[in-house]
């Protein structure tokens, strides 16, 4: 079966012969060349019955990897299941105009947490607020940077409880069992502080900028950047909530570690030009195919590699790392499940 490495093994050298890429993304293509190869050493595993012994060379177990996600999802997982609530959860999902794609790809650094700033403070003060819940609520929000194609498609997949802590901490408020809050105003609160932010940043000497010949200054390439905002859609999609906590984590597991593209969909490498399936959401997820140039195909997956040391999974409100088992203990409390209860929920 041909495999991402496969292709990178081949065409890498006539992908460099035309592009340039940073120190860091070699760091990731040398990974992926020696996974599972002699060049990371090996092991010897043993049979626990029989006996038989067999050598099995390391992984290199990089983010961006698709042999190496199976088992950091297990792990992941297993370490989460003690962060569920015995509530809905909901799945939103926010999503950036195409039009911010050219910046965002100069600015992956401050545009990702801008996008995680925005996003995780959309959902926590519309939810704060007295018109819907009044209370402090739990999201989980995973990055992705691609399309099914391995187009440039930055957005946010949120996992968010179905209620929260009131202020005074003292009742779990409960939200509606069909949605969580409008989409709509979800997604005009959620424009109008990424709006604010990137305004904020105008100044700031880190942004990358590739202006266009037409525009004469810095400050003109931004205020059009502004002004592109309301001529495009800017979506925040919520799908109705989940049948009951379990599903949350096998939901989760096919969006935390998953990668620009798995083994799996690649169908062939021959004569420089690679085939992969791919589901095309605007045509009712259709099963589609692809075929693109070897060299086009490393230049997309490249695309998708993070910035070094980025966190693409963050926890918010009542799952924030610093107060979590404090607020899942009094939710569990208020909720009425016992730890004993808890227990047999999450086996």
């Amino acid at each position: 079966m041909t495999c991402v490495a496969d292709i990178l093994r081949e065409h890498f050298s006539d992908f460099l012969t035309i592009y340039n890429i940073p120190y860091s993304h070699y760091k990731v293509v040398n990974a992926l060349l020696n996974c599972r190869t002699s060049a990371l050493g090996a092991h010897v595993e043993s049979c626990d019955s029989c006996g038989h012994e067999t050598i099995a060379y390391n992984s290199c177990r990089n983010r961006h990897c698709p042999k190496c996600q199976q088992s950091n999802t297990t792990k992941w997982l297993l370490n989460q299941h003690q962060s569920l609530l015995d509530v809905q959860y909901f799945h939103v999902v926010f999503t950036l105009p195409d039009v911010l794609n050219e910046f965002i790809f100069l600015n992956q650094s401050f545009a990702y947490n801008l996008l995680f700033k925005a996003a995780s403070e959309t959902l926590l003060n519309l939810a704060a607020s007295k018109q819907f819940l009044n209370a402090k609520i739990g999201v989980t929000s995973v990055l992705h940077t691609w399309g099914q194609n391995l187009s440039y498609h930055p957005h946010l997949h949120c996992i968010v409880t179905g209620g929260g802590l009131d202020k005074a901490h003292s009742n779990f408020v409960t939200s509606n069992s069909k949605y969580l809050m409008p989409v709509e105003v979800l997604s005009r609160v959620f424009r109008g502080k990424f709006k604010f932010y990137l305004k904020k940043a105008i100044k700031n000497p880190l942004i990358n900028f590739t202006l266009p010949l037409s525009t004469s200054s810095e400050d003109a390439y931004f205020y059009n950047l502004i002004k592109s905002f309301y001529r495009h859609d800017w979506v925040v999609y919520a799908k109705p909530s989940f049948d009951n906590p379990q599903a949350v984590l096998k939901y989760l597991s096919n969006y935390t570690h998953r990668i620009a593209i798995s083994n799996y969909r690649i169908i062939s490498l021959e004569d420089g030009m690679v085939t992969f399936c791919y589901k095309d959401y605007k045509d009712d997820s259709k099963k589609k195919i692809i075929t693109l140039t070897a060299v086009e195909f490393i230049r997309r997956f490249l695309m998708h590699i993070l910035p070094h040391g980025f966190v693409k999974i963050r926890h918010y409100g009542l799952l924030c790392n610093r107060y979590r088992k404090e607020h899942l203990k009094l939710c569990r409390k208020l909720i009425g499940v016992s730890t004993f209860l808890y227990k047999l929920l999450i086996s």
